[in-house]
Parts: structure tokens; sequence; C-alpha cells
């Protein structure tokens, strides 16, 4: 009788388990997705091109090797990252670091600004009454990781009442110029995270021994294994250890699966100052005059649409996720799903942007010269032996000038180099994969300076012709900020990536293979 009540109850549990049908529909409910052209980018469908050139290559130098490669589809910002773009990153970190001054010092200022302004009085259930309370001013810096900041209440910087709250955002009295009140740029640090998933990718060895010790003398677990990449050098203690999440059944076959014991060691914490270097036009050139750029260039709202330079690699990357938190944050406050990371272009991605869809492309618009027809420049470079002028711009050029290419990408040549997320390594095309080629390589402080190269693409207002050509290859160091470099984010495109995006997640499509 026992047994009968207990099949009853769990023929009742699997019933109620059981999807409406009975067959594999997958999980009810889920949202469609239809693809949409994230603000200012546009679609570069999915493809294989070769990349490269066909001059002769120089011997040892391997600089102008060929290599077939395919692409995912990815969207690519039309523009360079502008001037006022960046600059609403910079802001971001700005407000964020008063509000952070404001919400510590609430208890400065009196109800009637507090209200004004930012309250950040807010109530919270606690768990030892059970009941809604207000938490004191006392309780602040405890209770700061349960709010976030509000940026629905607004503030003013001229406000004379923020002014002893917001005081230490300044530059002290002794270094303003003419007793001008100004954000001191040094304080402008920003802090995120990043996942490292190609050390989390890494397997080693499980080292299993009978009695608990191995080679070195060390007592390990059967459940654990030790990593397969080297110790830091000023630590010598194991950087971690991984579980192995396998079971050994009653014929003693194991089924191998493993997984990290702590997967905190694989989110890396990054703080950094997000000001550009404004002085980089003076740094970059001897015996020649450019302080009215470092002045005005990335201030004065007639520099706005111009792309922003002065950054470096690290600070690009650092915009990079910046930009992605700003929209997913609102995408999910919205109810929406959240779509993939911005990021920097791998080098395989910017070569096939800048080709436009054309096939053995000398530059973005064909080629192989780098006048139009009626004899006008096509790009912003250094032509005639210097003669800046010749191509309508001096100096760098609004970011939307000239014609776009084939994908509607403006500037892929000249006006500025762009930054790509790839190592630069003479012999890449050697050892490269085929698909989505990239070569990683994040460099430590111990690193040579060889290590720390990135790749350089496009070519910039002051570069002769020759880097402008799609395929030509440079490189700069990625702590270092030129006056000539820019960049531009990417993001990669989630579906088949063919070449009508309107036509992937459309009515047809799931007619097509909808259960019937």
């Amino acid at each position: 009788m026992n047994k009968v009540v207990f099949l009853g109850l769990f023929s009742i549990v699997l019933a109620s388990c059981s999807t409406r049908t009975g067959h594999l529909t997958g999980v009810l409910g889920r949202p469609t997705y239809q693809p949409e052209l994230p603000l200012g980018m546009v679609y570069v469908k999915g493809g294989a091109f070769n990349m490269g050139d066909d001059d002769q290559d120089v011997p040892f130098l391997h600089n102008s090797r060929k290599k077939a490669a395919s692409v995912q589809a990815f969207y690519m910002d039309q523009t360079e990252i502008t001037n006022n773009e960046y600059r609403q990153f910079c802001n971001h970190v700005r407000d964020s670091i008063a509000r952070e001054l404001i919400y510590a010092n609430t208890d400065l200022i009196d109800d009637e600004v507090s209200g004004d302004y930012i309250n950040y009085r807010e109530r919270y259930f606690d768990e030892s009454s059970k009941e809604m309370v207000d938490y004191e001013a006392s309780d602040r810096p405890k209770n700061r990781e349960l709010f976030s900041l509000n940026w629905d209440k607004q503030f003013s910087y001229e406000d004379e009442k923020m002014l002893p709250i917001l005081a230490d955002m300044y530059y002290p009295s002794n270094e303003r110029f003419y007793k001008k009140r100004e954000i001191d740029t040094r304080k402008l640090l920003y802090k995120y995270y990043w996942l490292d998933l190609r050390e989390a990718a890494r397997r080693g060895r499980v080292e299993i021994v009978p009695n608990g010790i191995n080679g070195q003398g060390q007592t390990i677990s059967d459940n654990h294994r030790k990593l397969s990449t080297p110790a830091n050098p000023y630590n010598e203690e194991p950087q971690g250890m991984d579980l192995n999440l396998g079971h050994v059944n009653k014929k003693l076959q194991n089924n191998a699966i493993r997984g990290h014991a702590d997967r905190s060691r694989f989110i890396i914490e990054e703080v950094i100052n997000v000001y550009p270097d404004t002085l980089c036009w003076v740094r970059d050139f001897t015996y020649a005059f450019h302080d009215p750029m470092t002045n005005m260039y990335f201030h004065h709202p007639a520099y706005d649409n111009y792309p922003v330079v002065g950054v470096t690699w690290t600070q690009a990357r650092a915009f990079s996720n910046w930009r992605t938190h700003l929209l997913n944050s609102w995408l999910l406050a919205m109810g929406d799903m959240y779509l993939n990371e911005f990021r920097l272009p791998t080098e395989a991605e910017w070569e096939r942007a800048a080709r436009g869809d054309l096939a053995g492309s000398q530059y973005p618009w064909g080629g192989p010269y780098t006048r139009n027809s009626y004899g006008c420049f096509l790009a912003n470079f250094k032509p005639m032996r210097g003669r800046y002028q010749e191509d309508g711009g001096f100096h760098t050029v609004k970011a939307y000038s000239y014609q776009p290419n084939g994908f509607g990408l403006y500037c892929m040549a000249g006006n500025v180099a762009e930054w790509c997320e790839t190592a630069f390594d003479e012999s890449v095309y050697e050892f490269s994969n085929d698909i989505n080629s990239d070569y990683r390589y994040d460099a430590l402080d111990w690193d040579p300076p060889k290590l720390k190269q990135k790749v350089l693409r496009g070519g910039s207002w002051k570069d002769i012709g020759y880097y402008c050509m799609t395929s030509t290859r440079s490189y700069e160091y990625q702590d270092t900020a030129k006056s000539y470099i820019g960049f531009r984010n990417v993001m990669t495109h989630m579906g088949r990536g063919g070449a009508d995006l309107l036509q992937e997640g459309s009515a047809e499509e799931i007619d097509e293979i909808e259960l019937k």
C-alpha cells in the first residue's frame, strides 16, 4: 500500500513539472530577440577576406604576409569616438565622485538643500526588527553598499552651499591659474571590473596521488588541481586551486568535469584616470607651436564633433567598459535583454570593416589612388611632402568628413589612427587562427616594452598615404597617448550574421523553424 501511495505522489510531482504537450519545446515564455543597430553604429556582415597586401616581403620582416580570415558579423561605430562623446564619460566619473561626496556629507547640508538637490536618507528593511527604518548618518558608510547613487536628483557645482562638500574635487589654491576654480582632473578615477576569460579557460593536469603527497612534498586533495600558469614572480604562493567536479561511478568511470573553486581570481579590478592627455599636442612635436590645440581641442565646443585624441589603449578599454554598463543598465531597467559588450575591434575586424566588402581594395574607397576623378583628396593625411591643408584639414577634421566606405563607415583612412584590441606581432599572420583571427597579451609591469605594443590601423592626419592603406599595420605602446591616435568601438552581432540584418529574427524565419 505504501508503494502505491508513493508512486501516486511521484506521478503527481511529475505531472506538475511536465510541459503542456510533453514534447521538447524549450523554455516557454522567453522574449523573442529582434536585432537592432546600436545608436551610432553600422552593421558589418560576417564574411571572409584576405588580410594583408600583395607587396613583396622585405627579407625576415614578415610584415607583408597575406592570410585568409573569416570574421563574425559585428557592429562598428560609424565615426571615431568624438570629444563630446568622451566628455560624457569624463563627466559621468566626475558626477559620480561628486555624488559620493554629497552622500557622505548629507548631514552637512540642511533639509531644504537636501530636498532640492539630492536626498539619500532612504529607508531600508532591517533584518533584526523586520520592518522598514530610516538609516542614520552614522550608518551611512556601512549602508552605502545597499544603495546606488541617485542620478534623478540634480545639483549645481556653482551652488555656494555645495562648495564645502565638493571642495576636494578642485585644484588647491596654490595650483590655480589666476585663482580660477577648476576640477582637478587627476582625481577623475574610474573603477571597473572585467573577466579574464582566457585564464579561466585554461586547463591543467588533475594530480591524484594515493598517499596525498605530490612530488614536491606538498599535501594535495583529490578534489583539487594545481594551476598550469606560473606564479607571480613577486609572490611564490599558488594563484589558486581549481575544483575537480568529476564523479566516479561503480565501474570506476570518471566523467572528468572540472570547475573553479574560487571564481573571484578571474574578476580583475581596474582603477584608471580617464581624462585625456591634452598636453600630447605639445609633446608630440618638437620645435612646433601647438599650444592652442592643447588649450582648446578637448574643451571648446568648436571641436565637439572632432575625434578624441590623447587617449591611451587602457583608457579606451575603460571607456568601452563604461559604455557597456551605460547601455545595459538602461536596457535592464526598461525590462529588456542586455547586449554584448562594447570593445575595441580586433585587427581582423578593423580590416574587414575598412575594406567595405571590396575584394583586394587598397583603400577604404577602393583605390589605387588617394584622389578622386576631380583631383580631390579622399582622406585627411599628409599629402604632397607636408602640405597638410591640401586635403581640407590642417590637423584633425570632423569625424564624419569625406565619403563613407561601402559599410557606411567614415574616416577609416586618415584623420586619426585607431587602437585595436590585438597585440602587435610581426609574424601574427603565421600563427593566428583563420576564424576571428586575434592575438591577445595582457602585459604586466615587468614585461619588456615589446610586449606592450598594440596594433594601430588606418593612419592619421600626420601620416603619409601608405599608412592609410587597409592592409598597413603599425603599433604604439598601450600606455602612451598621442595627438594622432583615437579609437572606435565594436559590438559582436548575435545571430547568423548574414547580409540582410532585417531578415534575422523576422516572422518568415520563425515560421520556418516553428514546431507545428
